[in-house]
C-alpha cells in the first residue's frame, strides 16, 4: 500500500447547500482519494440529484442511497457511518483498491486543498498515530471563527483514521457520540490521537448547533450520561457552559444529564471506556 492510500465516507442527509462546496473542495486536493462513499440519509431535498451527477462522472464514487427517516445524529448517525465504512472496506478488498486510512467528512465541511497532503504527512511521519483531525472554524457575521472550547481530541466528521487502529478498535462504535468512543478505543488499543489546529476546515454551521443548540446540548448531556461520566463532572460542564453564549446551553446539558439518569438508565456497554470517562472529573482538580 501507499502511504496516501486513502478513502473517504461521508453521511449526508438534506444537503443540498453544503454538499457542492464539500465535492468541490474533495475534487481540489492535492492528494485524491481511492473510493469515496456517500450515504444519502432518505434526503428529501435536491441532495440525491446531485449525488447522482456526482458519481455518474466519476468511477471511484459510490453512492447508498437509504430510506427517509427522521434527522438522528446518534445511534442512527453511528449505524449509518459504521456500515458504509465496512463497505467500502469490502469494495476496497474485492476491487483491489489499496486503502492505509480512512477518512469521515461530514457533508457540511468545506477542505482546503492541502487538507489530506497534510492529514497524511503527518500521520506517516508517526506511525503512532491511530486517528485524527483538523480543526473546524465557521463565519460570524463574515468574520471565519474557529471553534473554541473543544478539547484536543479528534473531532467527529473531520477525521482520519489508520486503518489498522480502526480495525483493532473494532470499528466505528454505536453509541451517542461515537466519534468520542472511537477516540478512546484507539488509547485503549495504545495508539495515539491527535488534532491539529492548524489544519482548518470551514464547517456550514457550528458544532452542535444542526438542529439547534437547545436540542444539541441537551443530547450532549444525555451522551455524557450514556457514556459513564460523573455526574461532578457534568455539573462543572453545565456551569462552564452557563458561562458563554447562548447562556441557556447549560441548562440544556444538564437537563439532558439529568434525563439519562431518570430514562435512559443504561450505559455503554464496553466496561474499559465507561472507567475511561468516569474518571474524567479527576482533571478538574490536577
Amino acid at each position: 500500500m501507499g502511504k496516501n492510500d486513502y478513502i473517504i465516507v461521508t453521511p449526508c442527509k438534506n444537503e443540498e447547500k453544503s454538499l457542492p462546496g464539500l465535492i468541490e473542495s474533495v475534487l481540489n486536493n492535492t492528494i485524491k482519494p481511492n473510493l469515496w462513499v456517500i450515504v444519502d440519509d432518505g434526503s428529501t431535498d435536491s441532495t440525491p440529484d446531485i449525488l447522482k451527477d456526482f458519481e455518474g462522472k466519476h468511477e471511484w464514487v459510490h453512492i447508498i442511497h437509504g430510506v427517509e427517516s427522521v434527522r438522528d445524529l446518534t445511534f442512527h448517525y453511528s449505524k449509518i457511518v459504521d456500515h458504509a465504512i465496512k463497505y467500502a472496506i469490502d469494495f476496497c478488498e474485492n476491487n483491489d483498491i489499496p486503502c492505509e486510512f480512512i477518512s469521515l467528512i461530514d457533508a457540511d465541511m468545506f477542505l482546503g486543498n492541502n487538507f489530506f497532503e497534510s492529514i497524511l504527512e503527518r500521520m506517516n511521519n508517526n506511525p503512532c498515530i491511530g486517528v485524527c483531525s483538523g480543526t473546524a472554524a465557521y463565519y460570524l457575521n463574515d468574520s471565519l471563527v474557529n471553534e473554541t472550547g473543544r478539547s484536543q481530541n479528534p473531532i467527529g466528521g473531520l477525521r482520519v483514521w489508520r486503518k489498522k487502529c480502526f480495525e483493532e478498535s473494532g470499528g466505528f462504535p454505536q453509541s451517542y457520540s461515537a466519534d468520542s468512543v472511537s477516540n478512546v478505543l484507539a488509547i485503549l488499543g495504545g495508539w495515539k490521537i491527535m488534532k491539529y489546529n492548524d489544519i482548518i476546515a470551514i464547517t456550514a454551521r457550528p458544532t452542535t448547533s444542526t438542529e439547534g443548540f437547545w436540542k444539541g446540548y441537551k443530547t450532549r448531556g444525555k451522551s455524557d450520561y450514556y457514556r459513564g461520566y460523573h455526574p461532578l463532572y457534568a455539573l462543572f460542564k453545565s456551569v462552564k457552559y452557563c458561562l458563554k453564549r447562548p447562556y441557556y446551553i447549560g441548562v440544556a446539558y444538564l437537563y439532558g444529564f439529568v434525563y439519562g439518569v431518570f430514562f435512559i438508565k443504561e450505559k455503554i456497554h464496553i466496561r474499559e471506556v465507561r472507567c475511561y470517562y468516569r474518571n474524567k472529573y479527576k482533571e478538574f482538580f490536577d
